[in-house]
């Protein structure tokens, strides 16, 4: 019997998709529920799995854009009943070999052998033994942070590491791991030896280009990030923030914290309680522009932009003033995973009213977030840096962290945007203002 795999529907407005991955080949042998392809649309990534046991008969290449409902392959559940292998019988153990026989003969075999050369050391985003390959930018960033991919749990198809995983491993606390081997073991031999260095050639005339379409999601992000710098008025505040009390705490909780919530404390959680202790306080930073109308939005449905392989999205924890500690550390590590399988819905990044953005787990000490519109606000976090800050007219070494508010001066003003950021400031340097709950 022939099944016909075809492209699901992802929503009323989405009427194509891009077929981004296949992750099997023509006439391979498929299970149920097994990973088949990938779509790509302008607002979301999807991972279709297979119906039924079955041959793959692909019809459609990656790379494609197809409508939705539109057949992309097949599968024969018949062939693959055929193709099954048959069970076979054990093979026989070797008979065993004479000791005579296990000795060596000096005589017979005069030049001695030579041993094989030690297997070269891991290196910091190499691919894990038993693990699936990193892809580039995961390989990067785990090599710029000079972390051990062996510490990092996947959650990718078939374990693999993801960006997001990486991110999430640091945003939870962990610090870079130290390598086992020697700084000079990562240098390849020709590096070493000087005998061996080839002289550099000259450049060709023209330089290896290569040139790829647009992704459906990143044609969307780009034209959203155009138009908001064109059709709003931003502006960006700046503030820095004292890490100090954050971070004693989520020592001081961190094993009861996980031991009753099984998961980990991390950092975004404290900023959404303080943004939304904030916001109530300055209603025009939870606030729309339509048309000639300010719609001011009485909930607080928090977007938490979140890096993938594919693009940046931005999911949505709707009531989050609701949600306890561990309820958005679990909503962040719930989206973190359908991000990763590809199971992110339209619906999951609908409805915001104020987006959090954490370039800090890539290393950025200071930068201006753009506007996720219609919203009229967004705060950006950044790393946190030990330096010098003056208190109590001594100078002390803090860890410390910029923070900026870009806003919408359509419908906020200075001293609103101001006061939203210094409120954001009192909330996490006293995070006794901000309920605990463990």
């Amino acid at each position: 019997m022939l099944i016909e795999i075809k492209v699901p529907s992802v929503g009323e407005s989405v009427t194509e998709a891009l077929l981004a991955q296949w992750f099997k080949n023509d006439g391979d042998p498929v299970k149920k529920e097994e990973p088949l392809f990938v779509i790509e649309t302008d607002k979301v990534t999807l991972e279709v799995v297979a119906e039924d046991d079955g041959m793959l008969a692909i019809k459609v290449p990656e790379g494609d854009t197809v409508a939705i409902g539109a057949v992309v392959g097949t599968l024969d559940t018949a062939a693959a009943a055929k193709a099954a292998p048959p069970e076979t019988a054990k093979p026989k153990p070797p008979e065993p070999v004479p000791a005579a026989q296990l000795q060596p003969s000096v005589a017979a075999d005069p030049q001695p052998q030579t041993p094989e050369p030690p297997a070269p050391p891991t290196v910091p985003g190499d691919a894990i033994p038993g693990h699936q390959p990193l892809a580039p930018s995961v390989r990067r960033l785990v090599a710029e942070k000079g972390l051990n991919p062996a510490l990092i749990p996947g959650s990718g198809p078939n374990g693999r590491i993801t960006k997001s995983d990486v991110v999430l491993f640091l945003e939870s606390g962990h610090t870079p791991a130290t390598a086992s081997a020697p700084a000079q073991a990562m240098v390849p031999a020709a590096a070493q030896s000087p005998v061996d260095v080839q002289p550099a050639t000259a450049l060709p005339d023209a330089e290896p280009v290569n040139r790829k379409p647009m992704s459906p999601l990143r044609r969307r992000i780009a034209a959203r990030l155009l138009e908001a710098k064109q059709n709003t008025a931003m502006l960006t505040t700046f503030n820095e923030i004292d890490m100090s009390q954050v971070m004693a705490i989520r020592k001081q909780y961190k094993e009861s914290f996980k031991k009753k919530y099984q998961i980990n404390l991390g950092m975004m959680s404290f900023f959404i309680k303080a943004s939304i202790d904030a916001l109530k306080e300055i209603a025009q930073i939870n606030a729309f522009v339509d048309g000639n109308d300010i719609i001011e939005h009485h909930y607080y449905h928090i977007g938490v932009a979140i890096g993938s392989e594919r693009g940046l999205v931005v999911p949505v924890i709707r009531h989050a003033d609701k949600l306890s500690f561990a309820g958005l550390e679990l909503a962040i590590v719930d989206y973190v995973k359908k991000i990763n399988d590809n199971r992110l819905e339209i619906s999951d990044l609908e409805g915001g009213t104020f987006t959090i953005s954490n370039g800090g787990v890539y290393g950025s000490l200071l930068s201006t977030p753009i506007l996720n519109i219609p919203q009229s606000a967004i705060l950006g976090m950044h790393k946190i840096e030990k330096r010098p800050v003056v208190i109590d007219d001594e100078i002390v070494i803090r860890p410390m962290m910029y923070v900026a508010l870009s806003y919408d001066h359509r419908i906020v003003d200075g001293r609103e945007a101001v006061t939203f950021l210094k409120r954001i400031k009192e909330c996490v340097e006293n995070p006794e203002r901000i309920m605990m709950e463990i």
